[in-house]
């Protein structure tokens, strides 16, 4: 099979699209022909070796951990899903023809491959940080680099809870972050007073890793309702850096009840094919992003 990998630590140049063996299923996991990878920036950031000293991973790596696709192989123990069944899930080295997950749920139905390899992560992490800044329904809950994968769910997921959000994002995204329910405003100069004449701030969350925590702090006036999934130095301000995944079938169950509710939708704003990982891990450093990144293994079917 193909698959990417890289046997250095370093740039997306050090990524490469190669034959490999396929894995296989092993007790309480499932391998599917991967249709469509989800990108984070947790990719490319083990890719740099970001994590080596507190998570660290053994060369030659695959990359990827969230996947949809077919089943096609079941391991001791599982039950509820067949070969053939269309799932998405979290796994490891999904950006592959196969791959074998932990974690999966049935895609929806109406969501393509695409943008189901889409949720995972997002959503695990959307709600994991959510749960750890402690906000509750009626507060309000300032979203720093609002417009991306997690941010996307974030907002959507506040929304759903009676949760106020204040979103900052880029002059091009305003719009959209509005269309998600929040009350949104430009990052850059001047942007702490921006956000206090759009009113109180009862936590916060930094997505984008873009020096704020000192600032997020002075919003919030209780560094323990910061909680940031982007800067390694948040604990400096007394802040709380979240890095390890939680509860993810929990995550994927209630991804699943907000989308077939109608109140989760984020879209996908690019899609690669395998061979340009590389590609999809530059414009996910840059940022920016609305929505999310995805790598398209085999056409959607």
């Amino acid at each position: 099979m193909k698959k990417v990998s890289h046997a250095e630590f370093g740039g997306p140049d050090v990524l490469h699209l190669a034959d490999a063996e396929e894995p296989h299923a092993g007790p309480g996991q499932i391998r599917i022909a991967v249709r469509a990878a989800g990108v984070n920036p947790v990719d490319w950031r083990i890719r740099e070796g970001q994590f080596q000293k507190t998570r660290p991973v053994e060369l030659p790596a695959g990359v990827g951990q969230d996947a949809a696709g077919v089943v096609d192989e079941i391991g001791a123990g599982v039950e509820g899903v067949e070969v053939g069944d269309r799932v998405l899930g979290r796994g490891s080295s999904t950006y592959a023809e196969f791959a074998v997950l932990a974690a999966w749920v049935p895609v929806p139905e109406g969501l393509s491959f695409e943008e189901a390899a889409g949720y995972p992560s997002v959503v695990e992490t959307a709600l994991r940080i959510m749960r750890q800044a402690g906000v509750q329904p009626g507060q309000t809950l300032l979203v720093s680099g609002a417009s991306g994968g997690v941010g996307s769910a974030v907002l959507q997921i506040a929304r759903d809870r009676g949760i106020t959000v204040i979103g900052t994002a880029g002059a091009a995204n305003q719009d959209y972050l509005r269309g998600l329910g929040a009350l949104a405003t430009t990052y850059g100069e001047g942007w702490v007073e921006r956000v206090r004449r759009l009113g109180r701030v009862d936590a916060a969350l930094d997505l984008a890793g873009s020096g704020v925590i000192r600032e997020l702090v002075e919003l919030t006036g209780d560094p323990q309702r910061v909680v940031s999934i982007a800067d390694l130095g948040a604990p400096e301000f007394g802040a709380r850096y979240s890095g390890v995944t939680g509860n993810v079938p929990q995550a994927l169950a209630e991804a699943v009840d907000l989308l077939a509710r109608g109140k989760l939708h984020i879209p996908v704003e690019k899609a690669y094919p395998l061979a340009e990982a590389a590609a999809a891990h530059i414009d996910s450093r840059a940022g920016h992003t609305r929505g999310r990144r995805v790598i398209v293994v085999r056409a959607d079917s």
